[in-house]
């Protein structure tokens, strides 16, 4: 299992830090949103670096990758389609990242949805997916459709159900508020909403999920439930017979919740 720890940064971001399977002490930098607090880290834990691994361009992700890149010599991976800054290896659907100082290797999965290039880097048990899935939620669709995410989505969640969901936002309890509005009777919402509390309360973060925990309470892996239909057709007053118009109603429904 790879070690993999949280970098705190703004309001709700994290920036994962994944060590290397035999020396430990040198990471990939995964969705720098500002550099400062990753050197710091890496200052305060002896760390190297090996390489940045990006899932998508928005700001909150790539702002500190120039001043990290510059400053640390090492690689910037990004997506094929989107404006990535210092990116070196430009990755699509189907790629491999292999980090041969570190022993980890990746796979690269088109992820449109949230942004039309988003991708997402998975191995080793553990899937680095940005912000087209969260605990119990999933990326508003600021470039894309529908359509497009729930083939996202469900790509991701074809993934063994013991694989570790690192997202980058602490967004779960907020998501599970959501989620119990949708499907009140779900008890594995109730469940861990009350586990994501006390991890909160403790200043610890929620994540890593996990892709068979996410299948049990997130809405957006779950809109093929007939009881998310029933919600979204009372909530819309309209009929959904389409799987996809089902998610696009509650996701909508979410950006206003």
């Amino acid at each position: 299992m790879l070690k993999v720890t949280p970098v705190r940064a703004f309001a709700d971001n994290y920036i994962w830090l994944i060590h290397g399977r035999k020396d430990h002490d040198l990471v990939a930098i995964v969705d720098p949103g500002d550099a400062q607090p990753v050197l710091d880290r890496l200052v305060r834990d002896g760390l190297g670096a090996e390489a940045i691994l990006v899932t998508h361009h928005h700001a909150d992700h790539v702002g500190g990758v120039a001043d990290l890149a510059g400053e640390l010599r090492i690689p910037v991976y990004g997506p094929a389609s989107e404006n990535i800054p210092n990116r070196d290896v430009a990755l699509r659907e189907g790629d491999r990242v292999h980090l041969e100082g570190m022993d980890v290797e990746f796979s690269v999965m088109d992820c449109p949805g949230h942004t039309a290039g988003h991708i997402a880097y998975y191995g080793h048990g553990a899937l680095f997916c940005g912000d087209t899935l969260f605990s119990a939620g999933c990326g508003r669709l600021f470039e894309g459709t529908p359509a497009q995410m729930t083939r996202s989505l469900e790509k991701l969640a074809r993934l063994p159900d013991d694989t570790r969901v690192f997202c980058a936002h602490e967004y779960t309890l907020s998501n599970l508020r959501f989620a119990a509005a949708v499907e009140p009777d779900n008890p594995e919402i109730a469940s861990y909403t009350a586990r994501a509390k006390e991890l909160r309360a403790e200043e610890q973060a929620t994540l890593p999920s996990t892709l068979g925990l996410e299948k049990s309470v997130n809405p957006f892996l779950r809109y093929r439930e007939p009881a998310i239909r029933q919600a979204a057709e009372a909530h819309t007053g309209e009929r959904l017979d389409d799987p996809v118009a089902v998610f696009g109603a509650v996701r909508a429904w979410k950006d206003r919740f």
